[in-house]
């Protein structure tokens, strides 16, 4: 693919930011929480990105994010034009008639601007999902908490007839599905747009797709099917600085993987300084992989390649790294690939 079709690419599809409130070394989680907000607005100011989305982590050490529709509230208050949402809620946790009002506040409070990206993950570890309520086995039941939660939208749900989720019903709030496998089968059934992730694992990522686009059912959310796939993505001045930018994260898999603790970011210096035995050598050089990462060019090439080999309508970017600036940089580079974008729309 030459330079000019990679930049058509991209030119064509959407991209989107996944921000998931790390915390970092020497700052407590209510600065990681208020850097979520001020980055939503410098990546609005960008003018190239279409949605900025939070995520959903209970009980763990690096990630203030708790608490999505919170904070989507806070950065919707603190933005203007760019689309906020949730990647995502995790259904299984929560009761869909709470969502619902959440939502449904949130998209009457900041109307046209709100997704409703939802996850059928319970809680990482035994104790909280004890803590939430909950067990594995409600993830099994997330086709029908959604259809719950889709019918309280539209007024249509029949668990609970006598009860209606307001300011939410008759709110045109655009639902997407977080998922692989099984759940990218129901994004199918329920006639809903997908977000699919692990660029890792291309293949399997592209089988589920097809899956997805060969079961899709019209509904009255979407026409026709949607994929939007997500994924680390880091672009710098050279390869090496890129590369430099997923380090963080990547030692912070493999320490989480061999203590069950996950930490807080530290600067890529101290993580290369380390004496790390085999087994976090192994598991972190393991996080570096799957992930794209150069210069713009580079990144313009591999990103565009798997837009093509996916048929992504949009892409999802995360990136956690240390240093802010150094982060904002990347997503400053990446925009200059995308191009401008227009306001906000579904």
């Amino acid at each position: 693919m030459t330079s000019a079709d990679a930049a058509s690419v991209l030119a064509r599809t959407p991209i989107s930011v996944l921000d998931r409130s790390r915390t970092r070394t020497g700052h407590d989680p209510a600065r990681s929480l208020r850097d979520t907000v001020r980055f939503a607005q410098d990546v609005e100011a960008l003018g190239a990105f279409h949605r900025f989305w939070v995520s959903e982590h209970h009980s763990v050490p690096g990630v203030a994010g708790s608490a999505p529709t919170v904070l989507a509230a806070a950065v919707a208050a603190a933005t203007t034009t760019i689309r906020v949402g949730t990647g995502g809620v995790m259904l299984p946790n929560h009761q869909p008639l709470v969502v619902a009002e959440q939502f449904g506040v949130l998209d009457a409070l900041f109307p046209g601007r709100i997704d409703m990206g939802l996850g059928r993950s319970v809680g990482f570890t035994g104790g909280v999902r004890k803590a939430l309520g909950h067990d594995k086995d409600d993830a099994e039941d997330f086709a029908g908490q959604l259809e719950v939660l889709l019918g309280y939208l539209t007024g249509t749900q029949t668990a609970h007839p006598q009860v209606h989720a307001y300011p939410a019903e008759g709110r045109r709030i655009p639902p997407f599905v977080l998922a692989m496998g099984e759940g990218a089968q129901i994004a199918a059934d329920a006639g809903l747009p997908l977000v699919i992730g692990d660029l890792r694992g291309r293949s399997r990522m592209v089988e589920a797709i097809g899956r997805y686009r060969d079961g899709f059912k019209p509904s009255v959310w979407a026409d026709e099917p949607y994929v939007v796939i997500a994924g680390e993505v880091a672009v710098g001045e050279t390869t090496e600085a890129a590369r430099r930018l997923l380090i963080p994260e990547a030692w912070s898999m493999a320490y989480s993987r061999t203590r069950g603790v996950f930490p807080a970011l530290e600067p890529a210096a101290e993580t290369l300084a380390r004496g790390m035995t085999a087994k976090e050598r192994e598991l972190f050089e393991s996080g570096l992989e799957g992930k794209l990462y150069g210069t713009e060019a580079e990144v313009s090439a591999a990103l565009a390649d798997v837009i093509t080999a996916t048929g992504a309508d949009e892409v999802l970017v995360t990136t956690s790294t240390y240093d802010r600036a150094e982060l904002l940089d990347s997503f400053a580079r990446l925009g200059r690939m995308a191009g401008p974008r227009p306001p906000a729309h579904p």
